[in-house]
């Protein structure tokens, strides 16, 4: 597979000021001020693929948003390299900025107080679009992204989720390849986050378009990517797939049951999370007792009504990485 970006032994370090307790302390810091390193990146490596949706998470303060912005040549490493779509991002930003888009669900890149329509046009004059192309590009995504019961109302009065969809239809009028998602679906319902995941699925199979995701939504990492990285303290301590990293985090399944009679397990790695008559939640330790060996014993002593198996939720696992256990 083509690779799109190629980011080796990257690190980045601010230098800040060291605060003194005590007033004297604190007067002899303003006239001879101590400064102390901090390593905001620590020298991370990883590639990603033309046409990935590539899940990059970790939790606050971890140096996502950082590797980001040197990503996009916003800043300048301490060292390491950074290559994106053939071009070394903070030497040639501008050119990358015509090949690249970006989301960041806290931040608009639409002017509040105009329709969405102006921000648009505005946005095609910045990239120096065709106006016949740009016309074709603004039809298919109002189309898309269905902006249009809407397109003439102040962005201030849009909805969350409609901004946020009109957000995403704007950094992509013009045709980006990479598109770099800050939490996209913070701060949204159910309805409209599947709505967005959909949207973004849609765009990357459609138009192989390249997704670089950073979210603390386990949904949004479960539903979209194959690939996560995860990132703490400014070190990449996990590199996988989806799939990997729930088996090897996976440990327990939670089985709920509706059974004929009263049944109290008595097998090692089987705990009761909750029992009312003939209803059953247990905890199963895949790594003492198998599922098979646990419903053959059910299947001894009594007959199963109903029975639902679920796996620990990626939240779970997730904070398990963070927590380094």
């Amino acid at each position: 597979m083509e690779k799109v970006v190629e980011v080796s032994d990257l690190a980045k370090s601010f230098k800040t000021k060291v605060k003194k307790a005590g007033l004297k302390e604190s007067f002899k810091s303003l006239i001879h001020p101590v400064y102390k390193d901090v390593k905001a990146v620590q020298d991370i490596s990883f590639s990603v693929e033309k046409g990935e949706i590539l899940a990059f998470i970790g939790p606050n303060g971890a140096g996502k948003s950082t590797t980001i912005k040197m990503m996009t040549g916003i800043l300048y490493p301490s060292h390491g390299t950074v290559n994106v779509l053939g071009l070394i991002p903070w030497k040639s930003r501008k050119k990358l900025s015509y090949k690249i888009g970006s989301v960041f669900g806290q931040k608009s890149q639409m002017w509040f107080h105009l329709p969405p329509e102006d921000s648009f046009h505005l946005m095609a004059d910045i990239y120096e679009l065709d106006r016949i192309d740009y016309r074709n590009k603004l039809t298919e995504l109002v189309r898309r992204f269905q902006l249009e019961s809407f397109m003439h109302q102040p962005v201030r009065k849009l909805s969350l989720g409609q901004r946020i969809r009109c957000e995403i239809a704007v950094s992509l009028i013009h045709s980006p390849e990479i598109l770099f998602l800050d939490e996209p679906t913070i701060g949204l319902d159910v309805v409209v986050k599947n709505q967005i995941r959909d949207l973004i699925k849609d765009l990357n199979q459609r138009n192989q378009l390249t997704v670089f995701l950073t979210s603390h939504d386990v949904g949004d990492v479960e539903k979209l990517c194959r690939r996560v990285i995860v990132i703490d303290h400014g070190k990449l301590i996990l590199h996988s797939t989806v799939n990997e990293l729930k088996h090897a985090y996976l440990q327990t399944k939670i089985l709920s049951l509706k059974l004929e009679d009263v049944y109290t397990p008595k097998i090692q790695g089987v705990t009761i999370l909750k029992q009312k008559g003939t209803g059953l939640k247990l905890e199963v330790d895949t790594t003492q007792c198998s599922l098979q060996q646990i419903i053959d014993d059910i299947i001894k002593n009594t007959s199963i009504v109903d029975m639902m198996i679920s796996e620990t939720p990626m939240e779970e696992i997730i904070e398990t990485i963070y927590n380094g256990s």
